[in-house]
Formats: C-alpha cells, structure tokens, sequence
C-alpha cells in the first residue's frame, strides 16, 4: 500500500543527507527552467575519456563537450526516440566528405564555432583532440582503433577550419567513431597550459577541470555526489537546449530514486528495475517508456573449448531444450525483445544484428543430437553467474537446470561473487555462464568481432572458427553495401548453426520520466543526453 507520509519522510531524508538542499540556488530556478536528473551511478571525473572514469562520468560529456559528427534519432514508437546508426550529421563539423575510394575524410568546421571561453575553434585544436584520442592513455585509444584511427600521422590540418583523416582501408566504422563520447572535442590552448612533462595531454587537469566546448558548463562538481550544469549560450552546434540549468545527482538507493520522481522532486531517472518500476508503470505521475536495448543481448553462452560444449551437436541440442517462452517470461517479465522463434534456415533476410535467431524447443531432437554426440544419457556440468546478474539469471538459471535434467544434462548452479565471475570469465574456466552484454555499435561485423572471434575477454564463448576469422576482415573493410549485407547474413547463419551461446532477448532500457518530459533519446551508450530534454 502507498504510504505519502512515509514517502515525504523518505525524499527528504534523502535530501538532506544527499546533499540535495545543499543546491538551494539552483533549486531556486523555475520548474520550467531546471532538469533534475537522479542516478545510482557516480559522475568521478570531467574528463570524459579517463581511464578508470564512470559510464555516467563519459555519457555526461555528452553534454558538456562537442564530437565531430553525431549519429541522427528516430522515433521508437513509444513516445521517444532511439539513435539512428545510418544517419551521421555533423557537430563541431557542420559538414564532412568521404572520398570514392572510402580513404579520406575530410571534416569542415563551423566557422562561427567557439569554446567556452570565447576563443574559436580552430583545426589545430581538432588535431590535438585526434592525437590525443591515439596517444594518450585513455579509453579512446581501443575505441576509435576500431575504426582505424590509430596514429597522430593520419590526422592533417588543411586550413583552421579544415581537417583531414586518412585510412590505410576503408574502415566502415571510422565515421561512427567519430560520432561517440570517446572522441571530445578539446580546447588545445586551455589543456596545454595545464600539461606537463610527465603529463603531455593534461589528464590531471581535466579530471576536474574542462576545456571544452559544449552545450553545457559545469558550475559545480563534487565527485561521486552531484554535478550542476548551466546552458552554455554561445553554443550553436545543434538545437539550443530547453533546460537553462541541470542537477545529476548520485542518489543510491533505486527507491528513493522512484520516490523522487513520483514526488515531482527529480523529473528523470535510469537504471530502476523490479517492483520500483511496476509501481512506477501504475502510477499516474510519471511516464515509463521502455525500448529493447538496439545492440544488448541476453544469453545461455556455452565454452566451445571445453568439452563436451565443443562439440557443435551439444551445443544444438542443449538450445533445443531451452524454455525460450518461460525464460523470457521469468527472467524479464516479457520485457525487452525475443531473440529466439524466427522462422528462416540457412541465412537470415536481414544483415541487422542482434536479430531473432531460428531457436525453439524441441525436447525430442535434443536429445537425438545429444545420443549423436555420445551422450545418450546426458552429463553433468555447472552453469554460472555474477551476484550482480541475480535479478534476471535466478528465475533463468533453475529454468535451464529443470530443462536440461529432462534430456539427461544434470546442472549444479554456482552464483559467484563479482569479482570472482569476472576472473574466471578472463580466464575461460567456465564450461556455461548466464551474461549479458552489449555492443557500442549495432554492425554485426563489429558484434562478431567483440563477441564471437579472437582471445578478447567478451568473447564469452571462446569461439574460434576459420570461416568467421576470414569473413570479418572482409566485411570490415568493404564499402559497398550491398556487398557487406552478404557476408553479415553469411556470418549471422553460421552463428545460428553452430550456437556458440544461445542469445534469448534484448535487455529493456527503461527510463522513469516525469509526465511533463519529452524527448528521450535511447543512444547507442544506453544515457540520456540531457541537450534532447524539454519540458511541456
């Protein structure tokens, strides 16, 4: 039963000792004019690409600094937006060209564009920004590497308003790379006035520092607690946000989360789960809008190179005896998308991936393919998972352990601790693991070469196959389209046959929003971008 009294007790408890009333000028802004923003998460650091710095502490640069290019949204269909991987506009680039053979890009700058303190933005601050990217230590240098963007040498200043990148191959995901929150956009004459010998890139500085350009200013930080951020009125990059004023604050508790935004006290939050969102979904204060996660994946992954899960015919038959329905049903509560049930064989109609794969329940041909591959009486294994994963892989993991004991497959389960999990997910020692996970980019090419090749930690499965390491390669670096669409359909089929893992949904990414909100985006990086948000 709702209590109001308990729930004004609770959210002013929390404002208090969260430090909430502390913003008193800021909360003294009209409602119209100030976005309340509340997450379990912790915004560490203002340089957006440090090593060991946030999730929430990267996709705030969002707001407080410009990228070159960004990708375009479209409606998701529920009162939202999702990002749009096809359409690539500009940013700090109010133009860019590729040429024919895909090995030049060249970026033109916004003539009128400037930095936050006034001075333009120049082609040389765009080359320091890229070098930095390649150089410095950060977690830009694996990211935009994904995309060929490896060495200062491929960046050239053409004019102050003109630069120019070379590939050595025409990368599909060079341009993409150019859109995401691992490549900002820095004011080099700010940061080198606070670089040092042992220091080149001022990575000390900008941890609590910016030198930026974006639609935002940081008014205050207080690492780990709240952020303030102001409207930076020079910007003229992209539609001027509504909000004059925005508070992140870090509140831990998903409850007190809920009754913040249920209150009208927050107008904004991510990351809640369980009966918070079901009470929220009932209530008439606020607005839940939920959308399957483009690149996320929830899957029953198998190590393909322990046996008896290396032998393909195992791994089909134990895929054949999942409860696809139930574990949707049990694990999610319905929600998200199915990655199961689809109906073609051989190759899929469609390039897109994660995408429904031909799985389905059939106890009988589980257990023909499992007498095929010399188990007719089943064996025994474990099947395991993080503490963290418990809120869906308990309900999934006693599922899968009742269904295989019925083709003879006995599963002891093992919750293991996080950082336990996580060593022996390095390691490769587990013979099957419940994960989830999800890719920056929705390119099967670029999903299959995190997930499914190569020694990389996230390939989960340990997976090695001749005909997926030689297409890869070739679908990274093929500009035809059509020509690409072939070999990622190539790709998807021989996944589907082989069943490294047996991916089962999308995760939902839900956001709790106040009613008056509108504009939500779901970006590649699963965080809001707070220059979308208006009020009405």
């Amino acid at each position: 039963m709702h209590d109001p009294l308990r729930t004004t007790r609770l959210a002013l408890a929390v404002l208090t000792v969260s430090g909430w009333i502390g913003v008193a000028p800021a909360l003294a802004q009209s409602r119209a004019e100030t976005l309340r923003y509340v997450t379990g998460g912790v915004v560490n650091t203002l340089d957006p690409v440090m090593l060991g710095g946030t999730p929430e502490a990267t996709a705030l640069s969002t707001s407080t600094y410009d990228r070159l290019l960004r990708f375009g949204r479209k409606p998701a269909g529920n009162g939202t937006f999702v990002f749009d991987y096809d359409r690539i506009e500009g940013e700090l680039a109010e133009r860019y060209d590729v040429s024919p053979d895909g090995l030049t890009i060249t970026l033109h700058l916004r003539p009128t564009a400037t930095w936050q303190d006034g001075s333009p933005v120049t082609a040389d601050d765009v080359k320091w920004s890229l070098d930095r990217a390649v150089s410095a230590p950060s977690m830009s240098k694996a990211q935009v590497g994904t995309g060929s963007l490896t060495s200062p040498d491929q960046f050239r200043r053409v004019d102050d308003h003109t630069v120019q990148i070379r590939l050595e191959r025409a990368d599909r995901l060079a341009l993409p790379n150019l859109a995401t929150t691992y490549l900002p956009m820095y004011n080099s004459k700010l940061a080198k006035q606070h670089a040092t010998a042992e220091d080149p890139w001022a990575g000390a500085w900008l941890k609590d520092h910016t030198a930026s350009g974006g639609a935002y200013r940081v008014q205050s930080f207080e690492p780990g607690k709240q952020v303030v951020l102001v409207r930076n009125d020079r910007w003229a990059n992209g539609p001027r946000p509504a909000f004059a004023r925005v508070i992140l604050q870090t509140i831990p508790e998903a409850t007190t989360r809920a009754n913040l935004i249920e209150r009208g006290d927050a107008d904004l939050s991510i990351g809640l789960q369980g009966e918070d969102l079901k009470a929220l979904e009932r209530s008439s204060a606020v607005r839940v809008a939920a959308t399957p996660m483009p690149t996320g994946f929830g899957a029953l992954i198998f190590n393909t190179q322990k046996a008896p899960f290396d032998q393909p015919l195992v791994r089909q038959a134990l895929a054949l005896a999942l409860p696809y329905d139930g574990l949707f049903g049990a694990a999610l509560d319905g929600r998200g998308a199915r990655l199961y049930g689809a109906s073609w064989t051989g190759e899929p109609p469609t390039a897109d991936f994660p995408q429904p794969l031909p799985l389905r329940t059939d106890l009988a041909l589980a257990r023909t393919k499992l007498a095929e591959a010399g188990y007719p009486n089943g064996f025994a294994t474990t099947l395991a998972y993080s503490v963290s994963r418990a809120a869906f892989a308990d309900p999934a993991a006693s599922l899968i352990q009742e269904a295989f004991g019925k083709i003879g497959v006995a599963v002891k389960i093992d919750k293991m601790a996080d950082a336990q999990f996580a060593a022996a997910v390095t390691d490769k020692t587990l013979p099957m693991l419940l994960e989830r996970s999800l890719a920056l980019f929705p390119s099967t090419e670029y999903f299959f070469r995190i997930f499914m090749s190569g020694p990389s930690r996230w390939n989960f499965s340990s997976w090695k196959n001749a005909e997926v390491d030689a297409l890869l390669p070739q679908a990274r670096y093929e500009p035809d389209q059509a020509k690409y669409d072939a070999l990622a359909r190539k790709l998807i089929g021989i996944a589907a046959d082989q069943v490294p893992m047996a991916m089962i949904w999308k995760p939902s990414y839900d956001v709790v929003m106040n009613k008056s909100i509108t504009g939500f985006t779901t970006w590649y990086n699963y965080y809001p971008d707070l220059r979308d948000l208006r009020r009405e």
